[in-house]
């Protein structure tokens, strides 16, 4: 009967998608990130290139070039790994996929494996951005910053509006 009086507890944990250091979105040397044009949340510097998923939801896309993976999550946060910088123009050379469209994935299971030495080979930066593209169906983020282990660092925690 009160129902307009409850909190929303619902609170999303995402955890690192990679090994690596967790760096501020706004430090990243791409302006359609760092302005956050494509959505808010953190990026890494990987260390190692297996990538998993940040949490549990479905595959929503992955890019055919492999450089980027959307997930959704049951509560209709969308969100992007993006694999590097202008990775796109390597066209899928430096990345394996292991993971495909429409899949259920739990946190952790493997998505993209990256070749960090062939992609810095062929110019391009690692730095790999962990986005909520849909941020209008958040009411906040914290982010966590600083080392970052696959499957068990927390990178974010994400209050979800209610619907």
């Amino acid at each position: 009967m009160l129902g307009f009086l409850k909190k929303n507890n619902n609170v999303l944990e995402l955890f690192a998608p990679m090994d690596g250091e967790i760096i501020d979105i706004t430090n990243v040397e791409d302006q359609v990130f760092s302005k956050k044009m494509v959505g808010d949340g953190i990026a890494i510097i990987p260390t190692d290139g297996l990538v998993v998923a940040p949490c549990d939801g479905k595959i929503l896309q992955i890019f055919s070039t492999n450089h980027a993976v959307g997930i959704e999550t049951k509560e209709g946060l969308e969100i992007l790994i993006h694999l590097g910088l202008d990775t796109v123009e390597l066209k899928g050379e430096g990345f394996t996929r292991l993971a495909e469209t429409g899949m259920e994935v739990k946190t952790g299971d493997p998505l993209i494996k990256m070749d960090l030495e062939r992609i810095k080979e062929l110019g391009k930066s690692t730095v790999s951005p962990v986005l909520i593209t849909n941020v209008s169906r958040t009411e906040e983020i914290k982010k966590e910053y600083g080392p970052a282990k696959a499957k068990s660092t927390r990178i974010m925690s994400v209050k979800v509006k209610n619907s």
